[in-house]
């Protein structure tokens, strides 16, 4: 599969933008194209997928290990994949390159693309763009600058050419009539936009005109990895809550479960009740925005809680967990755990994390260890105990959290099972186990 990677000198610079312009018109001129976001970000990943129109994945070498990354890029199926990076290009775990859009290129071998939006600045752009494309072993190749004007890019790319050895790939105007909005996670889901399609179709237009497509497709580099994901088959039936109000999941972990098990996806915003199942997935999202909707939906809450007081397996992360609470912000949700969830004004407990498994449980063994991440604007008054033990990657930090409840799991953590695999075949060992 032949690859490149978009990347930028920081977050704000219209990465995705530009990656769904370039994704849809390479699409449109009938080439087999596939997409990955670098890091956890569910959102940006989303609106990957609207552009190619298949299953895009994540790439993360803390979530998912060296080797696990490599099986997560090998799930993708087509000819050619365009990776998106996160945040700027040297930007990793803590004050590092580590983890980085940089760091996973190198692993992957593959070149980059620098995507660069002048901010007040002239010729200054420069020795930025030159310091960027010579750091140690950076695979950056080309630039394409975005929110400029035709004028204004003539003058920076003949700079650009006589300055580097860098290819100048073209660039996008503004576009304000197809911004983005965001929300206190990041960006609007791209699945509450009616009109996200022809939103694209017109960045897509402007990318064919404006951008050397052919350009980009002479800087991939060909990956070949051999698939190793499989965990065997399981017999286990398994529900997935995925609607506007739960969206965050890495598609590693549904592929992984899609192929173990029997895999249903219900909405808890439209559905009466849950599909029949041995396992609910609860994914993360936004039940804070929905959380009227949620609760007017009672015969579904009745049902999961029915499901849970009969012993049923529950697995949630983050906004599944907190609709498992008694409420949010007063409104009344499934009540699986005791206590509230709240909105808060700031982030908690933002970034990469490590948990070590403080007693045996469904996930596994005590003193097993996990690597996660976190990422909310919330708190949940849980009084039941909790089982892990967190510290912040490469931090100081260190906290508790996770709870179990008969065989309900809830807690904010986002794992991946791709890099975690002995959590997801514990909870369907266990599952077995107990039917037996």
């Amino acid at each position: 599969m032949k690859s490149v990677l978009i990347t930028a000198a920081a977050s704000g610079s219209g990465k995705t933008t530009l990656t769904m312009g370039i994704l849809r018109a390479m699409r449109n001129v009938g080439l087999d194209i596939c997409a990955f976001k670098t890091g956890p970000d569910y959102i940006d990943r989303a609106f990957l997928e609207k552009a190619c129109k298949v299953r895009a994945g994540n790439l993360d070498m803390h979530l998912q290990g060296k080797e696990g990354l490599l099986s997560a890029f090998s799930m993708a199926a087509a000819d050619y994949c365009v990776v998106e990076g996160a945040m700027g290009y040297f930007d990793g775990i803590y004050n590092t390159h580590v983890n980085s859009s940089y760091d996973i290129s190198r692993k992957l071998g593959i070149n980059s693309i620098l995507v660069y939006t002048p901010k007040g600045e002239m010729f200054s752009a420069i020795p930025k763009i030159k310091g960027m494309a010579e750091f140690e072993a950076s695979n950056i190749k080309a630039v394409i600058f975005n929110n400029i004007s035709g004028k204004y890019y003539q003058m920076l790319k003949e700079a650009v050419e006589k300055y580097t050895k860098l290819k100048v790939l073209g660039y996008l105007p503004g576009m304000k009539e197809v911004e983005l909005k965001s929300r206190h996670l990041g960006l609007v889901q791209s699945i509450e936009l009616e009109d996200i399609d022809s939103r694209i179709e017109e960045i897509a237009k402007l990318a064919r005109v404006n951008i050397d497509l052919n350009g980009i497709m002479e800087l991939m580099e060909d990956v070949k990895i051999i698939r190793k994901t499989a965990i065997g088959k399981h017999d286990v039936k398994v529900a997935i809550a995925k609607d506007k109000a739960f969206s965050f999941y890495y598609n590693e972990n549904l592929s992984l479960l899609e192929e173990a098990c029997e895999v249903t996806y219900f909405s808890p915003l439209e559905d009466d009740g849950l599909p029949q199942c041995d396992l609910l997935y609860l994914g993360g999202g936004y039940p804070e925005v929905f959380k009227e909707e949620l609760a007017k939906n009672k015969a579904m809450l009745g049902s999961i809680k029915e499901y849970s007081q009969k012993g049923g397996y529950i697995y949630a992360e983050c906004g599944g967990f907190m609709y498992l609470t008694d409420c949010i912000d007063g409104e009344t949700m499934a009540g699986v755990f005791s206590g509230e969830s709240r909105l808060t004004e700031t982030l908690q407990n933002f970034g990469y994390i490590d948990i070590e498994l403080k007693n045996d449980c469904m996930l596994g063994k005590k003193g097993d260890k996990i690597t996660a991440h976190e990422f909310h604007k919330s708190m949940a008054d849980v009084r039941d105990n909790k089982i892990f033990c967190i510290s912040k990657t490469m931090g100081n930090d260190s906290w508790e959290g996770g709870h179990i409840h008969k065989n309900a799991y809830g807690g904010y953590p986002h794992i991946s099972f791709i890099g975690n695999r002995h959590v997801l075949e514990n909870i369907l060992n266990s599952i077995e186990r107990n039917r037996r």
